[in-house]
């Protein structure tokens, strides 16, 4: 958090862009550069160079403002991909660090985040707000933004559009880590046959009514937010007042609503189980074996997977490894990102 005490003593710059602070976006094609200062003892408490510098950015994507993050100028890149309701601010723990070595990239999906939200009903579009739309924004951005290939970096729904993104694309994504991938449990594949009827009635009653703005409502507050995330946190202590506003912050703006029901109407689309044996590059899966939602029992079946190398347990830990053990995460990144750097160089992607 950033306050407006903070003297000029000893302070050094970050460069960030307007879209860090929620009351105000651009649409702007390049981003507005604001400067806020931190003072050295701010980095030396993360053990990070105050040079190391976090860049929040603005791409123009079909017309839409993204906001992305960036750190690094060496190394390999890396694109941080976030889970369902969350942001790349959720990478906070993850991006600096890895930054030492790496090229970072964590981006916001649009409707998520501090990107633009359209409404799908305004753009007569019901299939706007799919992993299809979400793999097309990785590629590109890749493409238009990275100028290079990328390992991925994914939580929870984070890692379908991320599987997703190297199946359509598979000279782009040079591999894969995924932490707590979503088993998309209320897929419409993974529902009894008499169920089917009754969930495309539910699903349409909150998302063509009143009942799902009501709905939305209730989950929209600080306290709502920190109950969702004391349940899938296994360390409520990492349940700050920060956390729960880089989730519910974004949840205000114009827009996150009609995201939201949307998605949660969403029970198509890809599996995970039928995108990892289509991945041609390598796959790595981390799981906290506290998550409530996505049963590491049920997780543990994507280990058989040819293109998974490895299945690794996070003990004691929920359903967001990279902030709740960035510990545990940041290395186990480092290490599969340099085995793999080694053995297949980055090749340009770019005419």
């Amino acid at each position: 958090m950033v306050t407006s005490t903070m003297t000029s003593a000893c302070m050094t710059s970050i460069t960030i862009t307007s879209l860090s602070f929620p009351r105000y976006r651009s649409r702007c094609y390049s981003p507005v550069q604001n400067k806020i200062h931190f003072p050295r003892r701010f980095f030396s408490k993360l053990n990070i160079d105050a040079e190391d510098e976090v860049q929040t950015r603005v791409w123009n994507w079909r017309g839409y403002s993204i906001r992305y993050q960036h750190s690094g100028n060496n190394g390999p890149a890396l694109l941080l991909v976030h889970g369902f309701g969350a942001n790349s601010d959720h990478w906070r723990n993850n991006i600096s660090v890895l930054a030492q070595s790496h090229r970072v990239y964590a981006i916001d999906l649009i409707g998520y985040g501090y990107s633009d939200k359209p409404n799908p009903r305004q753009i007569r579009d019901h299939s706007f707000y799919t992993f299809e739309t979400w793999a097309s924004q990785l590629n590109e951005f890749c493409l238009d933004v990275i100028k290079d290939e990328a390992f991925f970096l994914c939580n929870s729904i984070g890692g379908v559009v991320g599987l997703k993104a190297a199946v359509v694309a598979p000279h782009i994504c040079r591999g894969i880590i995924l932490l707590n991938i979503s088993l998309r449990m209320l897929h419409i594949k993974k529902q009894p046959w008499y169920g089917k009827p009754f969930i495309r009635s539910f699903q349409r009653l909150l998302r063509d009514t009143a009942l799902g703005k009501f709905f939305y409502k209730t989950v929209a507050t600080k306290e709502s937010v920190r109950n969702i995330l004391c349940q899938c946190y296994h360390d409520t202590s990492k349940v700050t007042d920060e956390l729960v506003q880089i989730i519910l912050g974004p949840g205000l703006e114009p827009g996150a609503a009609e995201v939201f029901l949307e998605f949660i109407c969403y029970s198509g689309g890809p599996l995970p189980e039928e995108l990892l044996p289509q991945v041609k590059c390598p796959v790595l899966i981390a799981w906290g074996d506290k998550d409530p939602w996505e049963p590491i029992e049920i997780g543990r079946n994507y280990e058989n997977f040819d293109s998974v190398e490895d299945f690794i347990v996070l003990p004691n830990v929920g359903h967001c490894p990279q902030d709740e053990a960035p510990h545990l995460v940041n290395p186990l990144v480092e290490s599969f990102v340099a085995r793999h750097a080694e053995s297949s160089p980055s090749t340009s992607i770019v005419n």
